[in-house]
């Protein structure tokens, strides 16, 4: 354990001068369709309380363990991910502590044994290593009404296979951790090990803080307990970073404390002095037995594992992504797949051209609907028809928007265009008389173009589309005014 830090007041260093540590402990409900020891269903969201429990969730006497090998496997599945060692020999411990939402008395996890350890990632080009990951049962929950002198116990929760992600204390800033954990979401979530959708406590998060001058002993951490969300973990860490700061600047010192996170207030208090391992007193649980992994349950969970988001965005680039759409479109797997799934409908479409109306037209309309991608109507085959139409010509790129909010809520781009008859004008003819209408009542605006001010023929562009309501082919009508116009 580390000591106190403290500075006397003469010799207080100054915020420069100091540098945050950052570790982080990701919890991640896994995705299996029982409990991590019994048969109790995991599907409890949104439940009543209290409603998906058995004997063993209830810490009855007289009741026995038994693992559950999908949540193994899913756990081997995500230590390959993060490069870990997953091979050789785990097995599960006793964690002892008395807590309300622990019936047992105990957790069951792994403590010198974890079932992965020694892997890293890469955040921004900079390597964070992964210490270890083991699997553990969750424990329940607490509510506490509003005003109630009293808390209400929810144990539809104990029991969900968790898994348990330590990093190095290698992170330096709130930013970094955010990514790191969005990376780790985008993970799970591509391996189909965990749905990591925070709203539902299905990814969690503690965050270890200390401060200190670089080059010196890392200072005391703190620790801030269940952030459940990644702003939540951002916004801590900042609030965190900065009052230790202050606290050494002053001379004092900063204890060694477990904090909460006050979200309406936006600050950290103090919940507990940090227990120590001593004090979980481990020992092997007798009724679970050791487990060997072997090469061949490793080769055999290695190829099941789908593409991983790293993997992702180096095909995005190589398909002519830009990278900045790569980067975040890789760490989004509803988007990602949608992305896949609308290219697959249409290969010959440009990547880049689809991904620009899935990342600005389509999530501008989700975010003004406060609608998440999979919730909406839109279908991957549907956002490919609507691109291929512009593509071709069929449609312009104004048509298409004005029918993108039909397509939002399901309807089929090209049945629209067939029953409104909105195929883009090529009839030269037409255009041209639009042209000629349009330089007749604009003579200023001619004279500007053939005086060498070619931005004036905008003054005539608009003109001649709303002519021809929209549905003038953009580059023909540009081509009949510029052979209209001289230039």
């Amino acid at each position: 354990m580390s000591q106190p830090a403290s500075f006397p007041t003469s010799t207080a260093p100054s915020s420069t001068d100091l540098q945050a540590v950052i570790g982080l402990e990701v919890h991640l409900h896994l995705n299996t369709r029982t409990k991590i020891f019994s048969a109790a269903s995991t599907d409890y969201f949104g439940q009543e309380p209290n409603t998906f429990t058995d004997p063993l969730t209830l810490g009855l006497p007289g009741t026995l363990p038994t693992l559950n090998a999908r949540a193994v496997d899913l756990a081997i599945m995500f230590g390959l991910a993060l490069g870990c060692d997953v091979s050789g020999f785990t097995q599960f411990h006793r964690k002892n502590y008395f807590y309300p939402d622990a019936p047992k008395n105990y957790q069951l996890s792994q403590y010198d044994r974890p079932i992965a350890r020694n892997g890293a990632v890469m955040v921004d080009g900079e390597r964070i290593g992964i210490t270890r990951a083991h699997l553990e049962d969750d424990a329940g929950k607490l509510v506490h009404p509003l005003y109630a002198p009293y808390s209400l116990l929810d144990l539809n929760r104990a029991g969900m296979p968790l898994i348990e992600m330590v990093t190095e204390p290698e992170l330096r800033t709130p930013e970094q951790a955010r990514k790191f954990l969005t990376l780790i979401r985008a993970t799970a979530q591509s391996l189909g090990v965990s749905e990591a959708n925070p709203e539902e406590g299905q990814m969690r998060c503690d965050v270890n803080v200390s401060v200190h001058v670089p080059g010196t002993p890392f200072g005391t951490k703190v620790e801030i307990k269940n952030l459940n969300s990644f702003r939540s973990v951002q916004r801590a860490l900042e609030y965190e970073i900065a009052r230790q700061t202050r606290v050494l600047k002053a001379g004092g010192t900063v204890s060694q404390d477990t904090m909460g996170w006050d979200e309406g207030g936006q600050k950290t208090f103090v919940m507990r002095t940090k227990e120590g391992e001593a004090d979980y007193r481990y020992f092997p649980d007798p009724d679970l037995p050791p487990l060997n992994i072997t090469p061949e349950w490793i080769e055999r969970v290695r190829a099941q594992m789908p593409e991983l988001p790293a993997q992702k965005r180096e095909r995005y680039l190589a398909a002519g992504l830009r990278e900045t759409d790569a980067d975040s479109v890789s760490v989004d797997v509803p988007q990602s797949r949608f992305l896949d799934a609308a290219l697959s409908a249409d290969p010959k479409l440009d990547l880049q051209k689809l991904a620009n109306w899935l990342l600005t037209d389509v999530a501008g309309w989700l975010s003004a609907k406060e609608v998440s991608l999979n919730a909406s109507k839109l279908t991957p085959e549907h956002l490919a028809g609507l691109v291929g139409l512009v593509e071709a010509g069929t449609l312009s790129g104004k048509m298409a928007k004005e029918l993108l909010l039909e397509v939002m809520e399901g309807a089929d781009p090209a049945e629209l265009v067939k029953a409104r008859g909105l195929t883009v004008v090529t009839d030269t003819a037409a255009i041209e008389a639009a042209v000629d209408a349009a330089m007749l009542a604009n003579p200023a605006a001619v004279e500007q173009v053939r005086s060498g001010n070619l931005k004036a023929a905008n003054a005539l562009f608009g003109p001649v589309m709303k002519a021809m309501n929209g549905q003038a082919g953009p580059d023909v009508v540009r081509r009949v005014l510029n052979e209209r116009l001289g230039v």
